[in-house]
């Protein structure tokens, strides 16, 4: 499956290249989250998406969002899913100055990112995050404090939290990986009353292994700001997936049936 679009002027392009490989021990349902998102700040000039072995895939838009989603069946056996794609990203600037939105301000459709989620419990952090930096000016600069805060007391190890770990968890054990600074990040914030939602996407690092890498935007100042408390990406070279209130929302991959992953590649690497 192959699409493509008009290249367009200006901005950085990079090249996406994501391999799944699972044994399927039965029959099982996938839903993937993993095209590169053709909107915002980023354009996909190209892409193409092969199954090994061939067979019926349906790709659909999330309702409301920019979102594309992979549904397929697989019987039995070893499967695999690569997809790749070039993108063109022309990031905006980013607003030093930008201040929080007073909540009767906030457009509708972004007052869900300031309510607690399943992994976000901004109602039950509100203390902590008050004492904190309640006290600091509003604005970017809050953000940037959770941030410092963040990778300042939170360290970064692989394999200290699970599936179902928390930001509440992650605030206590003082350890995670990037989708749990990422959710306290987004936790902090909603205890503040300053919207904010996670982001999925494709990053080029070195260490960790090449993996999907999530961070967090907080709304300030009438726009989605982006924030990295890992400080392992450069965001100017974050291909966005998806963005959703927490990681529910913006899992590369739902499995349902008895299947095992047995490798997994994904990385974005400027095209020079």
């Amino acid at each position: 499956m192959d699409a493509t679009t008009p290249n367009l002027a200006g901005g950085q392009e990079f090249d996406v290249d994501c391999l799944l490989a699972y044994q399927v021990n039965g029959i099982t349902d996938f839903l993937f989250q993993i095209h590169a998102l053709n909107g915002r700040d980023q354009v996909v000039l190209s892409e193409s998406l092969i199954l090994t072995p061939p067979m019926p895939v349906h790709v659909y838009n999330v309702p409301t969002e920019l979102h594309r989603c992979i549904r397929l069946q697989v019987v039995s056996g070893a499967f695999e899913l690569h997809y790749q794609a070039r993108v063109r990203r022309t990031v905006e600037a980013e607003d030093l100055k930008a201040g929080e939105v007073p909540i009767w301000q906030l457009p509708d459709e972004v007052l869900q990112y300031l309510l607690p989620t399943r992994y976000c419990e901004s109602d039950l952090l509100s203390h902590a995050a008050q004492k904190l930096f309640g006290g600091l000016p509003p604005g970017h600069a809050r953000v940037a404090a959770i941030c410092d805060w963040i990778h300042a007391h939170i360290d970064y190890q692989i394999g200290t939290s699970t599936a179902t770990t928390t930001a509440r968890d992650v605030f206590t054990q003082r350890a995670g990986v990037c989708r749990d600074f990422a959710h306290l990040g987004v936790t902090f914030c909603r205890a503040l009353n300053i919207p904010a939602r996670l982001i999925a996407g494709y990053s080029n690092f070195d260490t960790p292994p090449p993996d999907f890498h999530a961070v967090f935007e907080a709304y300030l100042g009438g726009r989605w700001e982006i924030f990295d408390a890992t400080r392992m990406s450069d965001l100017s070279g974050l291909v966005r997936i998806a963005s959703g209130r927490d990681a529910k929302d913006v899992a590369f991959a739902m499995i349902y049936g008895p299947a095992m992953m047995t490798s997994m590649n994904s990385t974005a690497t400027p095209v020079r």
